[in-house]
């Protein structure tokens, strides 16, 4: 007899006679006899007894096929035939019409889900086919049940779905300099240690296109400054030697010489040791300048994850105040402000500027100079971004002003804001760790459903009952991830866990990583605080007083019940201020289609990242650094503050000064500027006029705006998806 009954999707339920005689009763009633009651019953009375006590739904179909054969109403078989056919062809039409418009390279949200993949290419397509098959199976047999409803319903969004079933990890922060020090092998070629600043800058790309194709997420360089200063004084002796070799003089005392800064001057009046010494300096400049252009370069044309991306890099630095170390910065940032090709603004990496009172933001501070330099830099490039040493909850007790090896204690981030820093089960640093995985919660819709409670305490304490039990859901589902995570064998990720994760170097290729991953973070992400505020008070919290407390409670609840987490599962749970993209949309579409349109809640296309005041609420970036400048603390997992500001900041650096200024005075963790930027998709020119219709150095109309979709940029909006270009489109400037 039929107890239970596996399903297609790996699901098993118990046995239900009503949805076989429901099945039967459909296919007599396209019949001229109709339905006949006593003999559906017979046959679904004779298909009970007669079968296993477990059957998949496909056997018990084609039982009642030859049942209905058997009986008289042979019509009724080849009705119930043509209905099974009919309802396979429709569990495929979804996929087949997906599929379709891959193929087509049509512009929608499903090929314009990650703004920095060109799904158009081959390669594009191929990721994106295997990405939406991939989701269906990871939601069928991968999820719990409460998980899968929960994503279901709305509720919780699982990032990088799509690469579950290859226990990868999200990101990391490469320890360039172990590879720099000890070389890798990557696929069939075997990288040796560097010696020279041209082989550093190469290694250092080649470590993180590598990398990415071992992880879901992006790849950083923690202190991008420390790590090839040494390459600096390397090259420096090549060049003196060079010199030797073409004079015959002894200069080897020049190869420890104290050298105060790497600047090119002319050589008039110089003579002998002098002369040599000004030479090799001049030349090694060259040479830090090329590779730092040839890093840049490489970081924008290389390929990986099958050839359809450009790496998701990103670079810390600003804090080395040796002469090599300054060099590298210095370089940097003008292959920076020069541009790549034609002069275009570099997509990648992004640069972030690690700011430090003591260090460089200060006037009297030795790398002070660099740093007017840099928000020259961002003026015009966007980037570097900036993080802040000096917030509160990102200093470290270790941190020593005269340790040549300070930058362990300095804390990195990822372009687009991921933060790793605390940690409970290894050393506090950011360097050789990353997030394992992050999932979202939408709490707009949380709220929405609360929302009929007239009494306002009544509804506030609803809705936080209601994001107790999502949160559960969330560190369950996370921890079962994890957990599946984990049985990943080292030799899965040959450069991530032999070179780049602590303490990887330890396990054999045949070892699980478990022993080594629990160094990372959990990431419990939300979405939409303002929404939510909306819908629980009819205001957010850039309007309302009343309104910044509670959502200050709310995340702190968040980050409470995080500890909680970390306490109960033994992980390093933290709560992360989502850089919403492809998600923008997700949720507000299911709301939408629950609720309707509700005014400053659903009535864009789009929910607000995060704990950010809205895009189109006016305010002055001063207000907008005090409200959301509390968020940051109680969100270690990661953040951002952006400012918009107006016209051409081509020539006034003083403006990001100003905005880094904000960041200082309000204990902002990490911050980026927007302004203008037109850009000529077909030569590539670029200007920052309010309005560009045709390119004064190709006429040609084909003009798009440079923008930051989340924490990176996008050389064309082509590639965003319409939420993400609404939320563009309703922008606008704090001043």
């Amino acid at each position: 007899m039929i107890q239970t009954v596996l399903k297609r999707d790996g699901r098993v339920v118990g046995y239900n006679e009503e949805k076989i005689k429901a099945a039967i009763r459909k296919a007599m009633l396209q019949t001229e006899l109709g339905e006949d009651e006593a003999l559906i019953h017979r046959i679904t009375d004779r298909i009970g007894v007669s079968g296993k006590e477990q059957m998949s739904v496909e056997e018990i179909q084609d039982k009642v096929e030859v049942e209905l054969m058997k009986s008289p109403r042979k019509e009724v078989a080849k009705r119930y035939i043509a209905y099974r056919d009919k309802r396979s062809i429709a569990r495929r039409a979804k996929t087949r019409d997906m599929f379709l418009e891959i193929i087509e390279a049509k512009n929608n949200d499903i090929t314009r889900e990650n703004a920095n993949m060109n799904t158009d290419s081959p390669a594009g397509m191929m990721m994106k086919f295997a990405s939406e098959t991939t989701k269906p199976f990871v939601d069928d047999y991968l999820l719990s049940d409460e998980a899968r409803e929960a994503v279901k319903n709305g509720y919780l969004h699982i990032h990088d779905k799509d690469y579950y079933p290859t226990k990868s990890l999200t990101c990391v922060q490469h320890p360039l300099d172990r590879i720099l020090k000890s070389g890798f092998i990557a696929g069939h070629g075997e990288s040796r240690p560097a010696k020279r600043i041209e082989t550093a800058s190469i290694i250092g790309c080649i470590s993180l296109e590598t990398a990415q194709n071992e992880m879901h997420g992006g790849q950083a360089i923690p202190a991008f400054d420390f790590y090839l200063a040494p390459y600096v004084r390397s090259s420096f002796v090549e060049e003196v030697k060079c010199i030797e070799q073409l004079s015959g003089e002894d200069y080897s005392e020049l190869y420890t010489a104290e050298i105060d800064d790497f600047i090119k001057r002319p050589l008039d009046g110089l003579k002998g040791k002098e002369r040599a010494l000004q030479h090799a300096i001049n030349r090694t400049v060259s040479r830090v300048h090329q590779a730092m252009e040839a890093f840049i370069h490489n970081m924008n044309t290389i390929h990986s994850r099958g050839g359809n991306q450009v790496v998701f890099s990103s670079i810390n630095y600003g804090t080395d105040t040796s002469a090599e170390g300054r060099c590298i910065i210095r370089e940097l940032l003008q292959s920076t402000y020069e541009g790549v090709g034609n002069g275009a603004t570099a997509i990648f990496p992004i640069q972030i500027w690690k700011k430090k009172r003591g260090v460089n933001y200060l006037p009297a501070d030795r790398n002070y100079d660099l740093y007017q330099q840099a928000c020259k830099v961002t003026a015009r490039r966007f980037f570097p971004n900036f993080v802040n040493l000096d917030a509160t909850f990102n200093q470290h007790e270790k941190w020593d002003a005269n340790d040549p090896e300070r930058y362990k204690y300095e804390v990195a981030t990822m372009g687009c804001r991921t933060r790793v820093f605390e940690n409970r089960y290894g050393e506090k640093t950011s360097i050789g760790r990353g997030n394992i995985s992050f999932s979202t919660i939408n709490i707009v819709r949380l709220a929405i459903e609360c929302m009929a409670i007239v009494d306002e305490n009544e509804r506030i304490d609803r809705f936080f009952a209601k994001l107790d039990d999502v949160l559960e859901v969330t560190a369950r589902q996370l921890n079962d991830r994890f957990d599946f995570q984990k049985t990943a064998l080292a030799k899965q990720f040959p450069l991530l866990m032999t070179r780049l994760w602590n303490g990887a170097d330890q396990l054999k290729p045949n070892d699980t990583i478990e022993p080594v991953i629990n160094q990372g973070t959990l990431g419990i992400g939300f979405i939409g605080l303002a929404e939510c505020l909306v819908a629980l008070i009819g205001k957010h919290h850039g309007e309302s007083d009343e309104a910044q407390k509670l959502g200050l409670r709310i995340v702190s609840h968040m980050r409470s019940r995080a500890n909680e987490f970390s306490e109960r599962y033994g992980h390093n749970f933290s709560v992360l201020a989502t850089p919403a993209e492809g998600l923008s949309g997700k949720f507000t579409t299911k709301d939408r289609k629950t609720f309707g349109v509700l005014p400053g809640i659903t009535d864009k296309i789009y929910y607000t990242n995060s704990n950010h005041v809205p895009v189109y609420y006016h305010c002055s970036p001063r207000k907008k650094a005090q409200i959301e400048a509390p968020y940051h603390e109680l969100t270690r997992g990661g953040h951002i503050f952006y400012v918009e500001i107006d016209g051409d900041a081509t020539h006034n650096p003083k403006a990001i000064a100003d905005i880094v200024a904000l960041m200082d005075q309000n204990n902002i963790g990490y911050c980026s500027v927007n302004h203008n930027r037109n850009r000529c998709m077909d030569c590539g020119y670029e200007d920052a006029q309010d309005s560009l219709d045709e390119c004064p150095n190709c006429h040609s109309h084909n003009i798009d705006k440079l923008q930051r979709i989340t924490g990176y940029l996008v050389g064309t909006t082509d590639r965003w998806n319409k939420a993400k270009l609404a939320e563009l489109n309703d922008r606008v400037v704090h001043k």
